[in-house]
């Protein structure tokens, strides 16, 4: 489920960059008003679930039973979730403006915070899959893997279909 996660925001990075292209481009059509409302609405709501899954599930393992170069690692990614969120209070303005009608194109700051909020993304989720992810299912049982993900579901209200 985290990797899924990943690749939903990897997936919202593309849009974020190709809307960044198209209001250049076009400036703010409604096309425009629409990928920066779904851009939103993922780094507001899905992407704070995301990191709350980390925080509660993967990083305590890690800290607890990796070797020293994963618990540093670990702590590298505790302090970027941090930045993250600071990057997306800062990069959201401008979005929000964009998809209420009220800018027309982003200014040079504006695309500085961008740039760094997907930039920050990007490198903390290859430091996720490289390592921390792999050391994190090698530590667990498949069991407790699966039971990890039922409760993530969970908490997003997915309903889990056991066979």
């Amino acid at each position: 489920m985290l990797e899924a996660c990943h690749e939903r925001v990897q997936r919202t990075l593309g849009l974020l960059g190709r809307l960044r292209t198209h209001v250049r481009e076009h400036g703010a059509d409604d096309d425009a008003r629409q990928a920066a409302r779904d851009v939103l609405r993922y780094f507001d709501i899905a992407a704070p679930l995301h990191h709350q899954d980390e925080e509660l599930h993967v990083f305590p393992l890690l800290l607890a039973r990796a070797p020293p170069d994963v618990r540093a690692l670990v702590q590298q990614l505790q302090q970027d979730h941090v930045a993250m969120t600071a990057d997306w209070a800062a990069a959201r303005g401008c979005l929000q403006a964009l998809a209420d009608g009220a800018a027309c194109a982003f200014s040079a700051d504006d695309e500085a915070a961008l740039d760094r909020f997907a930039g920050r993304y990007g490198a903390h989720i290859a430091a996720e899959e490289g390592l921390a992810y792999p050391t994190a299912a090698a530590l667990l049982a498949p069991q407790a893997l699966a039971a990890m993900g039922q409760e993530m579901a969970a908490r997003r209200g997915a309903v889990s279909v056991s066979k």
